[in-house]
């Protein structure tokens, strides 16, 4: 018998080139790759339609993100609120399949009562008023600052429709750990993120640059990458490269003083996957203990050495796999070190063991479908 899936996904999850919807996107392929019949629900926001995804889904829906000042005049997150859509229920409406929420974002609809007696699962992607609290706290314009922690607390008391889901499926043990505090009466699991990498591809070797990657647009990587640049980077003699979409003003002039800096925006999938495999180092550093750490998986499938500060492992068990440096001169002295460490077969063998099994989307994915459709 042919199992279906409603799938709500916050934004248009193609092409698959930053966190939130490379998790999406990779989970839509590996569901559609254990013979489920995925009918898509996506929200349009700063990114065309995308044909690539009639491949995996029988069927795809646009909704408009109905943005602007009004849409903020609410109790309800303007994340959340911005994303109704009446036709998005009657949708759901035409069939009684399971509905997976993809986030917190995609969750208007998740105490309808015309969906109670649906599954419904919601996939955590962040702890959401704790990411909006440290975008408050990263913000240096006013009016910005005072709609992250505004949002922040609209998030903090919106959270309780979660219990509305049979599934809860978190991102990190960490998310997993706070969820289950917050909603012990429900069903919650773990299971990493979705990403485009089918097994280890680093390459053994060495090279003489560091890369810093992420969708540099964003306040927290933009915090991320301005301290690496003022801290650690310009104390190097290595070149230095920070690759990322849309980059500020600020960001490029911050590395412009640095001969050993660059900046490399918006760089394209086929260049961004040479530069996380022929880094030296990828270092990564955070500021948040919860949600997505895709950069990390990617840098330690593909990349070599993985420098990172302890709040980007939280959660993700995989400590053994990288130099773990908090400091900017723990970070300097990591990345002296191992700039004439070549990468050989032993670490690769090393991290096979332990991400080819359980981080690997044909497991987690197969994982999901029998929690859906066999329990």
């Amino acid at each position: 018998m042919d199992k279906y899936l409603n799938i709500i996904a916050f934004n248009i999850p193609w092409p698959a080139n930053y966190g939130g919807v490379i998790d999406v996107y990779y989970k839509l392929m590996v569901l559609h790759n254990c013979g489920v019949k995925i009918i898509l629900h996506c929200f349009e926001y700063e990114r065309p339609r995308a044909k690539e995804l009639e491949h995996v889904c029988e069927k795809v829906y646009y909704y408009k993100r109905r943005t602007g000042i009004l849409s903020n005049i609410t109790l309800l997150p303007y994340n959340v609120y911005s994303r109704k859509d009446p036709a998005l229920l009657t949708n759901l409406l035409k069939n009684d399949y399971p509905i997976l929420f993809e986030g917190l974002h995609s969750c208007y609809y998740i105490n309808n009562p015309l969906l109670k007696n649906r599954m419904k699962i919601f996939r955590e992607c962040n702890i959401e008023h704790d990411y909006y609290y440290h975008l408050y706290k990263s913000e240096h314009q006013l009016i910005k600052k005072c709609f992250f922690l505004i949002e922040a607390w609209r998030f903090k008391t919106y959270q309780m429709v979660i219990s509305n889901a049979d599934l809860i499926i978190s991102v990190s043990t960490t998310d997993a750990n706070y969820l289950q505090k917050e909603f012990s009466g429900n069903h919650i699991e773990f299971i990493p993120c979705f990403h485009a990498n089918e097994q280890i591809t680093a390459r053994p070797g060495k090279s003489d640059f560091i890369l810093y990657h992420g969708k540099l647009s964003v306040v927290e990587n933009e915090r991320a990458a301005l301290y690496l640049i003022h801290n650690v980077f310009c104390k190097l003699s290595n070149p230095c490269i920070l690759a990322g979409m849309n980059p500020s003003q600020k960001l490029l002039a911050a590395a412009a003083i640095y001969p050993n800096i660059t900046i490399e925006a918006n760089p394209s999938d086929e260049r961004m996957d040479f530069l996380i495999h022929e880094a030296q180092i990828n270092m990564l550093i955070t500021f948040q203990d919860t949600g997505l750490k895709l950069k990390l998986l990617n840098s330690l499938f593909a990349g070599r050495h993985t420098v990172v500060n302890r709040l980007m492992l939280a959660g993700s068990g995989l400590d053994s796999l990288c130099c773990i440096a908090d400091t900017p001169e723990e970070m300097i002295h990591a990345c002296n070190n191992l700039m004439n460490v070549p990468l050989d077969e032993s670490a690769i063998i090393q991290r096979r063991k332990l991400l080819e099994p359980f981080f690997s989307n044909k497991y987690q994915g197969s994982r999901l479908y029998k929690m859906i459709y066999e329990e």
